[in-house]
């Protein structure tokens, strides 16, 4: 009798065991799978610049020596993709220098509505007498000034290098800063997000050679905005009934480049 018990409990010990082992291993695929899954973290206020990176800790402020002035953010993962590849240029005797980085909703608004009321010339133009039509006068500003929500600036992801203007970047250093750029900052995962319009990109704002974004965390700032970010949700400044009208989330937002099609 006692031998039968003695058999029943050792039975019952490996079966134990046993299904505790599988349990085990179960559970460890099961925390490597969702370590694998990626999940996305870019909430819908970010995307829109909704916030002060002044105090996110995402974001870190720009040291000088890479920028035209003082008092700039730049998220962390950007700034660091920048580093190396400014030390790159630096080696190769070109100059990066920052003139933008990020600028959230209310930044964005002060540039939209001083062009918006006239307090700032649109080539020369006081666009609030010269362009009585909301839509129009929106799309006059929108060759090159984003609505604010809708802005990549907002990001903190895409800087603008050295001039606003093409034609700095077309002699001289300004060409050798553009050639370095095409040619080297897709190491470093940046690409120039507004190229030449045309076939390939039909839609938004004008060609700018100055500015460009990082890609590996722009995509992720994109992926919220084509589901989330519509057209109906850009208010709070002069000209935003114009938004659904003209629909800037589909032609100015999505209006972009390609990564893929600048890698070497």
């Amino acid at each position: 009798m006692r031998i039968v018990i003695f058999f029943s409990c050792l039975l019952l010990f490996f079966s134990c065991k046993n299904e505790t082992k599988v349990e085990s291993q179960f559970m460890d695929k099961q925390e490597t799978k969702e370590e694998e899954t990626p999940h996305s973290t870019v909430h819908i206020s970010k995307v829109m610049g909704h916030f002060n990176p002044a105090n996110d800790d995402d974001f870190t402020l720009v040291e000088k020596k890479f920028a035209d002035r003082e008092g700039m953010y730049i998220h962390r993962d950007t700034y660091n993709a920048f580093q190396e590849m400014w030390a790159h240029a630096q080696k190769d005797g070109v100059q990066l220098v920052i003139r933008s980085a990020t600028r959230n909703f209310d930044y964005q608004k002060g540039i939209w509505e001083r062009k918006w009321t006239g307090a700032t010339k649109v080539k020369g133009n006081d666009l609030s007498e010269t362009i009585e039509n909301p839509k129009e006068r929106a799309l006059e500003i929108l060759h090159y000034s984003s609505m604010p929500g809708t802005s990549r600036h907002h990001w903190g992801t895409d800087l603008d290098f050295n001039s606003f203007d093409n034609s700095y970047f077309e002699s001289g250093k300004g060409l050798q800063v553009y050639n370095w750029l095409v040619k080297n900052a897709p190491s470093y995962g940046f690409f120039r997000p507004y190229t030449e319009k045309g076939e390939a990109r039909p839609h938004g704002y004008e060609e700018e050679k100055w500015h460009w974004s990082y890609q590996p965390l722009a995509s992720q700032y994109m992926t919220t905005a084509h589901t989330e970010l519509k057209n109906e949700i850009i208010q709070g400044f002069q000209g935003s009934e114009t938004a659904s009208e003209i629909d800037v989330v589909s032609k100015y937002v999505k209006g972009v480049a390609t990564f893929e099609g600048q890698k070497k």
